[in-house]
């Protein structure tokens, strides 16, 4: 049952860092490239003018993926954080003598409930990631 909530999380997230990638990251890309291209084809810019100018185009795509990591990274602690209290309440219930198959069977009621919480979370936090990148693109 856990297994199953990790793998919709997993595939939720995945879904719309894709989605994310598609509708802006790729486009940023693009410019990017493009951008860094123009640098490189000033003949009388300096080496470290043509270096400045291919960091400047690299600046806002640079700031997307921080963006995007510090949401995943902040969504993977609380996640996290939601298993740990399961798992410490297993061990406690352990500890205070529940049979081993009871206490695995909340441990997985309560990971799999972890997963559903989070699986809600999903939406939210590609609209902050999506906002984010937007307000990069002005």
């Amino acid at each position: 049952m856990a297994e199953a909530a990790q793998g919709r999380v997993q595939a939720a997230v995945e879904s719309a860092v894709q989605g994310l990638e598609r509708e802006r990251i790729r486009a940023m890309q693009g410019t990017m490239f493009r951008c860094s291209a123009r640098c490189c084809e000033d003949a009388a810019a300096s080496m470290q003018e043509v270096q400045r100018c291919i960091e400047r185009c690299h600046a806002p795509l640079a700031r997307a993926q921080a963006i995007v990591t510090a949401e995943l990274e902040h969504f993977q602690d609380r996640l996290s954080r939601c298993s740990l209290q399961c798992s410490d309440q297993a061990k406690d219930a352990l500890e205070s003598g529940g049979s081993e198959p009871r206490v695995r069977g909340q441990l997985d009621a309560c990971l799999a409930t972890c997963g559903d919480q989070h699986l809600r979370l999903v939406p939210a936090m590609a609209k902050k990631m999506r906002d984010g990148l937007a307000a990069i693109e002005q």
